[in-house]
């Protein structure tokens, strides 16, 4: 899919008193080492995380995440989803948010190159997501920039020009209570923190298969 946008920002979209609310809820939750698929599935299966497993997992991803769906924070951040999938042209389908994921990111944490959405379609009990898809992700930061050094979010577009360098640094995420909105199925990383803690919060919003 040729896009003209891979990515659409609010820059501080929320208040700082809105981002502090949302940490602090954040850090009263039971927070958890981040996985990816297929830790998650091994786990849905009743399998137990190897030290193996572990190992591998923090090659690809270290962080700590709480989940959080309270609906005052969806009413705060689904505005700007609608807004950005309509200003980019994206104008993708979607319906559903999944919980928000509260992210901590301390020294030398990091998530390296991934994308959002999977290849097959959801396959659960809940008609909120059953058949669906990952079509919009979002990203907020919660932390003042001069509170951490490294952690930059950065996308890789993939499909664009072979000829050009792809990989982008999307400072526009730094202020803090920023927003930044893209397709699922495009590649990003967060590097490494050098110093200091990143908090964020990242929402995955789904809607029926492209056609």
């Amino acid at each position: 899919m040729n896009l003209k946008y891979h990515y659409w920002y609010f820059k501080n979209a929320l208040s700082h008193r809105i981002c502090d609310e949302i940490i602090l809820h954040g850090k009263n939750k039971q927070i958890e080492l981040g996985l990816i698929g297929e830790n998650i599935r091994k786990i849905e299966k009743g399998k137990k995380l190897t030290k193996k497993d572990l190992n591998n997992l923090k090659k690809t991803r270290n962080s700590n995440v709480a989940w959080l769906e309270d609906v005052w924070i969806y009413k705060e951040i689904q505005p700007y989803i609608d807004m950005a999938n309509k200003l980019s042209g994206w104008n993708f389908q979607w319906d559903y948010s999944e919980p928000c994921q509260f992210t901590k990111y301390s020294k030398n944490q990091f998530y390296d190159w991934h994308c959002d959405s999977y290849m097959d379609i959801f396959k659960t009990d809940n008609p909120n997501t059953n058949g669906k898809i990952r079509k919009l992700s979002v990203t907020c930061s919660l932390t003042d920039p001069k509170e951490y050094t490294g952690g930059e979010l950065e996308f890789d577009l993939r499909n664009a020009n072979p000829k050009i360098n792809t990989k982008i640094k999307c400072k526009e995420i730094l202020p803090k209570g920023s927003i930044v909105v893209f397709p699922s199925f495009v590649w990003h990383r967060v590097k490494p923190v050098t110093k200091g803690t990143r908090h964020s919060l990242v929402i995955w919003n789904l809607g029926h298969p492209f056609k």
